[in-house]
């Protein structure tokens, strides 16, 4: 099957693009055109300058959210320009609106520098009720979403971050109970050192992971104390440790987490790992090691990919609508790690229910049963939204 030409005519036709804009009130006549447009417009004009408040019971503001990106790290394709990168961020609004009724505005930004990227997103900024970052490479990822935290008052994520760092906890979780390993007690390769790669460790820590067990490594080899040429962000989780390679570091190790690139885990680091190893190969499309690969020397391991035709596919899909339904629905100010916890555990959830016969009929060539080959629940299961909203909701109101 041709996925690239069946993608570009499912982009192309009937009308190019994913997205449109509807209105959402009667036009009909002289009387709606003069309360949508001017005399009539003026009325809530009025009451947002007074109070810029109003703008929440007048306008779409508090349902709608900007997808941003600069194009600099699009999926596994790099730094393809933000022109590029719009059908991504169109696909995003997508599964924003379908899935957890968000409205999104994709916007791609030819930004010069950090800072100039920074300000155009903070100026266009009353316009959204959130903002969600997509697709932006690290190290600039990490200064862009700290400088907008504390600029705006409204959420602002980083999905590349945090939405991979969720769904990956919460894999880990149901997986690391199957395997029948303690969260506290775990080995931990993370290989990428990337966005995705220090949310997740920072996630992992706050979960209980203790930070001492987890082994990072970027393109040159493990991160640790004795390297001159670590960013303030990967010198959080440098160990003093003899370890350098990859190969080294898998020796022994429960987890392997990839949020590198295809192709770099081989079998026999595989076959070196602690008995009931968990590997999460996410790099997409092509991931670090194949399922087949590693099931030919381990047969009891559990293994997770981004791709949607392997079994226990790890999509920032299960995260990002819900959590940003709930922000907005309570008018917070910003997402914090209270916020991903509760979500990391409501999905986590959900996966030990029964899963129903509609979701069956949707995924027919997979078991659907609570164990090896299924550790996340499926993106269209329709329990997803009730079970990630009311976890989150509980969480806030306990806080």
């Amino acid at each position: 099957m041709d996925y690239k030409k069946l993608a570009l005519e499912y982009h192309e036709s009937p009308r190019p693009g994913k997205t449109a804009i509807q209105p959402t009130k009667p036009f009909a006549g002289q009387r709606d055109l003069s309360l949508a447009y001017t005399p009539g417009v003026a009325g809530p004009v009025e009451a947002i300058a007074a109070d810029a408040g109003a703008a929440l019971r007048y306008t779409n503001k508090g349902n709608l959210v900007a997808v941003v990106t600069d194009g600099s790290a699009v999926l596994g394709l790099g730094n393809v320009g933000a022109l590029a990168g719009k059908p991504v961020m169109e696909g995003k609004a997508v599964l924003f609106k379908l899935f957890a009724d968000v409205d999104v505005f994709d916007i791609e930004v030819e930004a010069p520098s950090t800072e100039s990227f920074i300000e155009t997103v903070a100026n266009m900024a009353p316009t959204f009720g959130g903002i969600n970052l997509e697709d932006i490479a690290a190290p600039k990822c990490f200064a862009i979403e700290e400088a907008l935290r504390e600029r705006l008052d409204i959420p602002v994520f980083h999905d590349d971050q945090h939405g991979t760092a969720i769904v990956v906890c919460a894999g880990l979780v149901n997986a690391l109970d199957i395997q029948g390993k303690p969260l506290e007690g775990v080995r931990i390769v993370l290989q990428g050192a990337g966005a995705a790669g220090i949310a997740t460790a920072k996630l992992l820590c706050s979960l209980g992971v203790n930070r001492d067990n987890i082994i990072m490594l970027d393109s040159r080899g493990v991160i640790h104390t004795a390297r001159d040429d670590l960013n303030i962000y990967k010198q959080a989780f440098a160990q003093n440790t003899p370890l350098r390679t990859v190969t080294e570091a898998m020796i022994d190790a429960d987890v392997l987490i990839g949020l590198s690139g295809p192709g770099t885990i081989t079998p026999q680091m595989i076959q070196s790992m602690a008995d009931r190893p968990i590997v999460f190969a996410l790099s997409n499309p092509d991931p670090e090691i194949y399922p087949h690969e590693i099931f030919e020397v381990s047969g009891n391991a559990i293994v997770a990919t981004g791709r949607s035709d392997y079994p226990n596919q790890v999509n920032n899909s299960l995260v990002f609508p819900f959590i940003f339904r709930v922000a907005l629905d309570a008018r917070l100010k910003s997402i914090d790690a209270t916020l991903m916890t509760a979500a990391v555990h409501s999905l986590a959830s959900l996966a030990r229910e029964r899963v129903s016969d509609e979701v069956r009929k949707i995924y027919t060539e997979e078991t659907l049963e609570y164990g090896p080959g299924y550790i996340l629940p499926k993106q269209f299961d329709p329990r997803l939204r009730e079970y990630m909203v009311d976890g989150m909701q509980e969480a806030i109101a306990k806080s």
